[in-house]
């Protein structure tokens, strides 16, 4: 019984060593280059080497499927990605695993492996079925975005003309359905009434997963002081978004101006015909154009979400693979370092920084899903 102190006090340093990224679009280069996360890549900002340098050892990986995938086709999308994250999964369970959990999180992170949490982007996905739904979380996915760059068929999406004001009524049985099964509501992406809507009727905690400042930042997807602050009350998290438009001012008039040139046509396309459209798209957008946000703008937002929210309720979200020109100095994953340094320069403590950079988030994972 003596040695019981010692143990409570070891069991939180597994925590303080969890790195987590709440959203990193790298299930894409798997899917599509069938990327080999386990070799450093001269392409992509994510990889196994670049995570374990980074610091980050329990990302989200995303299961992004573009809004013009419909019904069935976004269904078949999405287990496409799950397919392609079990391969990697099976290849390689020396160095990565599923982690459904918080505990999950902390014991495969502290034998040394990278702890993978999956998610869903975009509410499209279910193709308006909640058994679709509860599917996906027996497949291991343990979050997902209410919306993408367009409104589904139940919830306005930040990027769109609003259609519902909000969440329809299926909507909100969706949001109750996932606080039920313990799945992460994720507000990124979503219009501001459909923010609302949400933080009304969850029981939960939930996050914004990619998403930073719009106080300094004025681009649709940020999120206002007042959302910012509710965010907190609920006992959620903001995970700061390194999007070039979405950390510097200059770079957000860019970010403005591509959203509103986007054209509302959508390929009608199916099958390997669409994913080959899909495929061509996503490597045009990833290329690298010029950016003026730099690492300080990183820490610009995460100060200023930490003082409206409290530091109890800031992560990091990067959006790595899914944003075309990372902030000078935070490249890729892999310099993570220079953004804790600059967090201490600034005055944050260990134990602040710790939080930030995944205890925060971690904290959600256990309250949503009990374990």
């Amino acid at each position: 019984m003596r040695f019981a102190p010692l143990l409570f006090a070891i069991v939180p340093l597994y925590a303080q060593n969890v790195g987590i990224d709440s959203h990193i679009d790298t299930a894409q280069r798997v899917l599509i280059d069938r990327a080999d996360l386990t070799q450093r890549s001269a392409v992509g900002h994510v990889d196994i080497p670049r995570l374990r340098e980074g610091g980050v050892n329990a990302p989200f990986f995303a299961l992004w499927v573009p809004t013009y995938y419909k019904g069935s086709e976004a269904v078949r999308r999405t287990l496409d990605l799950r397919d392609a994250m079990q391969g990697l999964l099976d290849a390689h369970p020396e160095q990565i695993a599923l982690a459904l959990t918080a505990a999950d999180v902390e014991r495969i992170t502290r034998s040394g492996k990278i702890a993978a949490i999956l998610a869903i982007e975009g509410g499209h996905q279910i193709d308006d079925d909640l058994a679709v739904l509860r599917m996906y979380y027996r497949l291991g996915i343990r979050a997902m975005t209410l919306t993408h760059f367009r409104n589904t068929d139940w919830a306005d999406s930040s990027t769109d003309q609003p259609a519902h004001n909000g969440l329809t009524d299926f909507g909100k049985q969706v949001v109750r359905e996932m606080n039920r099964l313990g799945m992460i509501v994720d507000i990124s992406h979503v219009s501001d009434k459909t923010f609302s809507d949400v933080l009304e009727i969850t029981s939960k905690p939930v996050i914004a997963s990619h998403s930073s400042c719009r106080a300094i930042s004025d681009v649709p997807r940020n999120m206002t002081d007042d959302m910012i602050r509710v965010l907190g009350k609920n006992g959620g998290v903001i995970g700061i978004n390194f999007g070039e438009g979405f950390l510097n001012p200059q770079d957000a008039e860019l970010l403005k101006k591509a959203i509103n040139s986007i054209s509302y046509n959508e390929p009608s396309l199916t099958g390997k015909a669409l994913d080959s459209y899909a495929a061509d798209e996503a490597h045009r957008d990833m290329k690298p154009q010029p950016t003026i946000a730099t690492i300080d703008d990183a820490v610009a937002h995460i100060d200023h979400a930490v003082k409206i929210a409290g530091i109890d309720h800031v992560g990091i979200g990067s959006d790595f693979d899914g944003i075309s020109s990372p902030p000078k100095g935070l490249e890729d994953i892999s310099k993570m370092p220079a953004l804790r340094a600059a967090l201490r320069k600034k005055g944050y403590s260990e134990q602040d920084i710790r939080k930030i950079f995944g205890g925060n988030t971690l904290r959600v994972l256990r309250e949503v899903i009990g374990k």
